[in-house]
This record gives C-alpha cells, sequence and structure tokens, in this order.
C-alpha cells in the first residue's frame, strides 16, 4: 500500500469520528432543550416571619399591704451618767457594775463611805433639838406675860408686840424650821451616799472601783435602760404616705398614748442566724437631715434583752433592718419591676399580638411595681426583654400563672 492511500485512510476516519461527534452533540442539545421545555417552574412562596416566643405572666389583683422598708441602728431609749451627788471614798461596789453587767431598778450600785454624813445627821438633828427647845421656852414664856398682861391689864390688849414675845417667838420658829431643813439636807445626803438608779439596765461604761475617791459631780459610769430600745430609719418622705405616725404630743406628758401605732418588724442577723423583734413607730425626729434630705422614723422595740427560742438580746450598736407595715390596698396589681417600660408601660399580650400599655403605678421596690390602673385581672404580661418593639406586633408566649389569691400579699421592702 503506497503512503497516499495511507493518508487517505487517516483522513477519512477522522472525518467519520468529527461527523459522529457532531452528531452525538447535537442530540444531547436537543435532548436538553426538551427538558427545559418540560421542567415546570419553582412555585412561588410568601417570606414568613417567624414570631419571637417570649415569657410571660398571668397578673391578678389582691389586697395588698405596703411595707416600707429600711436600715438603721439600735440605741438606748434611756442613756445616763451615773454622777455622785457627794464625795467619798468608795466602800463597796455592785458585781455587775462592769462593762456589759445588768442590774434592777433602784438597786445599789456604789457605795460612798457613810461615817462622815452619818456625823452630819446626828448634829442636824442635835440643833433642830435645840431649836425646838427654844422655841418651846419662847412659847411658854408668851404663855405667862398674857397672864401677867390680863391680871394688870384686863380687857385690853398690848400696844407691842414684844409684850407677849411674839418676835421671840416668830424667831424660834424660824430657827426651827432652818435646822429641821439642815437635817432633811444632811439625811439626804447621807442617802446619796447609796448610788442606784431608777430603772433597769445595763451597763456600758465605768471607771470606779473601792477605796477611790469619788468627787461631787465626777462621772464613774454610763448605763442605758433594758426596757425599750430605739432604732432611727432614714425614709424618703414620699414613704411617710403609706403608714401612720403617732402625734407626739397625743399621751400624757407629751407621749404618744399608743393606739393606732404601726407595726414594725425589726430583722438582724446574728450568729449565722436570721432573727426578728416586733416593734412599733413611735414619732419622726424634730428636722430633716439636710444633707440627705431624709426622715428620720423612730422605731421602738419593747423587752429587746428577752431571750426567746435561741433569739439573742437587741443590742445597742447592733445594724438592723426595718419592715414598716403601713396602709392596705385593694385591688393592686404587682408586676416585676423590669416588665415595666418607659416608667408607665408594660407590654400585654392579647391574640398572640403584643400590644403597650399605659399603666398608673403608685409605687416601685427592688423586684416589683405596683399597678392601680390600666390592668384587668387574667392581663398576660410579658417579661422578656425585647430590642425592638412595635405596638400589635406578632409574637409567641410561654405564660406562667403565678398565685391567684393575692389576699394579704405584702409589698417589698423599698430600695432607696
Amino acid at each position: 500500500m503506497s503512503g497516499s492511500e495511507s493518508k487517505w485512510k487517516t483522513a477519512v476516519r477522522v472525518l467519520i469520528q468529527l461527523v459522529l461527534v457532531v452528531i452525538v452533540l447535537l442530540i444531547a442539545a436537543l435532548a436538553f432543550k426538551k427538558m427545559l421545555s418540560m421542567r415546570k417552574p419553582p412555585e412561588k412562596k410568601a417570606a414568613q416571619v417567624s414570631a419571637p416566643l417570649l415569657n410571660a405572666q398571668t397578673v391578678y389583683p389582691g389586697d395588698m399591704q405596703m411595707e416600707i422598708g429600711g436600715f438603721g441602728t439600735v440605741g438606748s431609749k434611756i442613756e445616763v451618767k451615773v454622777v455622785p451627788q457627794v464625795s467619798g471614798v468608795v466602800i463597796d461596789c455592785h458585781d455587775n457594775l462592769v462593762d456589759g453587767g445588768f442590774f434592777k431598778a433602784d438597786e445599789w450600785l456604789i457605795v460612798i463611805e457613810q461615817a462622815d454624813y452619818e456625823l452630819a445627821v446626828e448634829s442636824a438633828a442635835a440643833v433642830v433639838a435645840r431649836a425646838q427647845v427654844r422655841l418651846d421656852q419662847e412659847l411658854a414664856e408668851a404663855t405667862v406675860a398674857r397672864q401677867e398682861w390680863d391680871q394688870l391689864h384686863p380687857g385690853t390688849e398690848p400696844t407691842s408686840p414684844l409684850v407677849l414675845r411674839r418676835p421671840q417667838i416668830s424667831q424660834a420658829k424660824a430657827e426651827l424650821k432652818a435646822a429641821e431643813a439642815q437635817l432633811a439636807k444632811a439625811q439626804l445626803n447621807l442617802k446619796r451616799t447609796v448610788i442606784s438608779m431608777p430603772f433597769a439596765g445595763r451597763v456600758q461604761a465605768e471607771s470606779v472601783d473601792i477605796g477611790q475617791y469619788l468627787m461631787s459631780g465626777q462621772a464613774v459610769a454610763t448605763v442605758y435602760g433594758t426596757d425599750v430600745v430605739e432604732i432611727v430609719v432614714p425614709l424618703e418622705d414620699r414613704d411617710l404616705q403609706w403608714f401612720s405616725i403617732p402625734e407626739s404630743n397625743s399621751g400624757p406628758s407629751g407621749r404618744s398614748s399608743g393606739h393606732n401605732s404601726t407595726e414594725a418588724v425589726v430583722a438582724a442577723s446574728f450568729a449565722g442566724a436570721e432573727h426578728s423583734w416586733e416593734g412599733k413607730v413611735i414619732r419622726t425626729q424634730g428636722r430633716i437631715d439636710p444633707s440627705s434630705r431624709m426622715v428620720n422614723v423612730v422605731v421602738e422595740v419593747p423587752e429587746p434583752f428577752k431571750l426567746s427560742n435561741g433569739r439573742p438580746a437587741l443590742v445597742p450598736g447592733m445594724f438592723v433592718e426595718v419592715t414598716i407595715k403601713g396602709r392596705k390596698l385593694k385591688d393592686i396589681i404587682a408586676v416585676p419591676r423590669y416588665a415595666v417600660h418607659n416608667g408607665d408601660e408594660v407590654w400585654v399580650a392579647r391574640e398572640d399580638r403584643l400590644n403597650i400599655q399605659r399603666v398608673e403605678i403608685i409605687r416601685n421596690d427592688k423586684e416589683h411595681a405596683y399597678v392601680a390602673s390600666g390592668l384587668s385581672s387574667g392581663d398576660i404580661v410579658i417579661t422578656s426583654p425585647l430590642d425592638t418593639v412595635t405596638d400589635r406586633m406578632k409574637i409567641q408566649v410561654n405564660v406562667t400563672n403565678p398565685e391567684s389569691d393575692l389576699e394579704d400579699r405584702s409589698v417589698e421592702r423599698s430600695q432607696r
């Protein structure tokens, strides 16, 4: 086979292969076109906006007692310095005359040497006796003078008071009264050698011991009464509207009579446990604090040193929390404070829609806001936060249902 014939055959094979490739491509193109013509267009669906899932709670109205809270330090209502009124050497001290010691009312605490004062009493008594004798003598002489005058001048009165010794009698009476006063003073000084307090109390500090010479007017101890303690609680003036304060002159001697007193609970942590005491509001102090503009309310706690069920004494100096039980309000709804927006708005869920509801809030505390109007029983208040909110927006809610019976529910302590 010649070379030219071989080349021709090769060219024919290449041509046949090219024709076959073109045929295959045409068939594929026709098939693809046919498939495109038979394909259905994709269905158009409206974009769905997912509703956010929010936490919410059902609210109900109830009668609530306002409770106003504050903090203060326990202080003694009666605190005095023990000051002797006479001078002398201390010959005896009560065993409880030590820091922290207790004593009873009218129980002796200090005894000053009495010998000098006993002698003073005896001396004054002798002066009284002499004055009494002189008065008796003058009276007797006046009787004799009257008899002599009547014998010499019957039916007449002497022109001079000296005749019947009236000036002498007056002088004798005056001297007797002065002597009796000196005796009373001497007896009083003798009584003052025994120092006591007219109330039951506790020693806060002392600086006296047996053998020490005391000067009259020298303070030797500080004591306070244990029958009652007081706590000064600073409150904002707006808190005073929720409870009653007794008038300072409603009882005898300018003290409160105790009627219609506002109750209070005093709580303190001591030795790792919480304890409480019952007290009452008795007055406000005479001025508003010029720096803080707070009103100081005084709460009184009786029998602070009475031990009960492991409860310790309510000792002056303890820092305590005070809850004042104020007025009871009807049909009030409590909502979480974080559920209030812009000061007077809450979000209410109705028919899977968020509704912005304006409300009247009468009081806020640390955890709750108290709504007087704007919400109804059974309303669902949204408690979850949202960055962007529009009225009537679509939502989903996860509802919790707290206690619906709010009778006598107490309002949480106000926070400053």
